[in-house]
């Protein structure tokens, strides 16, 4: 992706930084490149220290604009650090997110690190029923530039689209992910599985498409060993249909209108009722399904397929409830099915609208 002079490795073997490494997919990631003969030494980056043996660890916050003085041996920096729960304040999320992802680019430009990968979501290429499935890596990014987590990817994308002209010889690939499953995963696909009633828009048809935490580290270690340009779409091959993941998942779907079903999360959200904007349930009821194309070409193959990964989504979820993303109780969650799921939304928000004007 990048133009102007090339930077020079500074050894044969590079020295390897990997960013969000004391959890999830970065812990995972570090771990994998600390065996590998080809890379010199892995530093791990994190808020705090980890428990990943054989890297060298620098705690440090990756918003830090010192943080180019902790890179200075660095060739390569993976930014793994990227927060996602629907229970994360909209502004304090994307100042994570995007002044994250800017701060690893400018200090990895400052301190001549090579390359920089960025990981982000297949979700910038949006949820829609007119969606190609599987999307080709280099589709257009359709989704919605708002406060969803989606619009943090997006912002993240144009710091890497940007770079070549804002930071000559650095080159920054971008890695999209499907919807990820793991330990400890927590985002708006995953509490969709927490509800009593699986959503579905009046009309559409989806698909199911899942990345497990480490399939993902493993492309990354083979994005970075062997050099792979981007953008590299990674999930599990192919898709589920409704009915597959309705009888995987042992729950029922209500099926109801498009206007409806976004009209009524929109306003809830407004009332601060549900964590997440109405655009994030489209990634729920249309598919938005990628393909896997180049880490194909390269070799890769993922260990989990999409029922595999989606039994993962189950045990993990187990015991939990939500309803349109946010967590409730057992008792609340079992009532707010189908319809009633609905007639229960209007009802709150009718409420709340009484209380308010009594006070009045």
């Amino acid at each position: 992706m990048a133009t102007g002079k090339v930077r020079p490795r500074r050894s044969k073997a590079p020295v390897v930084a990997v960013t969000g490494a004391a959890t999830g997919a970065g812990r995972l990631l570090a771990a994998r490149l600390a065996e590998r003969e080809e890379i010199r030494k892995v530093v791990a980056i994190d808020g705090q220290r980890g428990d990943v043996p054989d890297v060298t660890w620098r705690v440090v916050d990756i918003r830090d604009p010192l943080l180019s003085n902790r890179l200075s041996d660095v060739d390569v920096i993976v930014n793994l650090d990227v927060e996602q729960s629907p229970e994360a304040d909209p502004r304090e999320r994307r100042t994570h997110n995007v002044r994250g992802a800017q701060t690893v680019v400018t200090a990895a430009a400052a301190a001549r690190v090579r390359r920089v990968v960025l990981v982000t979501s297949a979700m910038v290429y949006g949820a829609g029923p007119g969606n190609e499935v599987p999307l080709l890596e280099d589709a257009p990014l359709l989704a919605e530039a708002n406060e969803s987590i989606a619009g943090d990817f997006l912002e993240m994308e144009d710091l890497a689209a940007n770079a070549p002209v804002t930071h000559p010889g650095l080159e920054v690939t971008v890695v999209r992910p499907a919807a990820l499953v793991g330990p400890g995963i927590d985002t708006v696909v995953t509490r969709h599985f927490e509800s009593p009633r699986l959503l579905s828009v009046k009309g559409c048809t989806t698909g199911w498409q899942f990345c497990h935490v480490e399939d993902l580290a493993a492309a990354l270690e083979l994005v970075v060993v062997e050099d792979l340009p981007g953008p590299l779409g990674v999930g599990c091959d192919g898709w589920l249909g409704s009915d597959e993941v309705n009888e995987i998942a042992g729950k029922r779907s209500f099926e109801l209108p498009a206007a409806l079903t976004f009209g009524m999360a929109q306003r809830l959200h407004r009332l601060g009722m549900t964590p997440a904007p109405a655009t994030d349930l489209h990634y729920v009821a249309y598919p938005w399904v990628v393909d896997c194309a180049r880490l194909r070409a390269a070799g890769w193959k993922p260990g989990y397929d999409n029922a595999t990964a989606l039994r993962v989504v189950m045990e993990e979820t187990a015991g939990r409830h939500a309803v349109v993303g946010r967590r409730v109780g057992g008792k609340e969650a079992t009532m707010a099915t189908a319809a009633g799921a609905t007639v229960a939304a209007i009802g709150a928000a009718a409420a709340i609208r009484r209380a308010r004007k009594r006070r009045r």
